[in-house]
């Protein structure tokens, strides 16, 4: 799967909140300042290109959907940040987050919690 660049990334989060809309609807959704009517639509546009959406045909207006969910392209960006910059290690990648975000005690402890439930689930199967 393709990566998005960050404005394609911006449309998408609000694709994927609204469900489906309308070039005007998603115009609404975004943070000011916000981008011309043309910059949005031509950003759908390209998004549609890649696979990243559909849509609907009214007449001449056209309401936009997502083809890909949030949890795909989290999955997919996820597994290629981590092959780029972690050499395909996850732990490398927990230990990188750990060390130098600074993490308190309380987060490192609720990741602790998370990944202990993982293992067990993992150990039933």
């Amino acid at each position: 799967m393709k990566e998005l660049t960050k404005a394609e990334e911006q449309i998408m989060q609000v694709l994927w909140e609204m469900e489906k809309g309308f070039v005007k609807d998603v115009l609404e959704k975004l943070p000011s300042p916000l981008p011309a009517y043309n910059t949005v639509s031509t950003i759908i546009r390209i998004l549609e290109k890649k696979g990243f959406v559909g849509y609907t045909a009214y007449g001449k207006s056209h309401e936009y959907y997502p083809l890909v969910s949030k949890d795909d392209y989290t999955r997919s960006y996820f597994r290629n940040f981590v092959s780029g910059y972690f050499s395909n290690s996850y732990k490398q990648m927990v230990s990188f987050f750990a060390k130098e975000q600074n993490l308190s005690l309380r987060e490192l402890e609720e990741i602790k919690e998370l990944m202990d439930k993982e293992i067990k689930r993992k150990k039933k199967k």
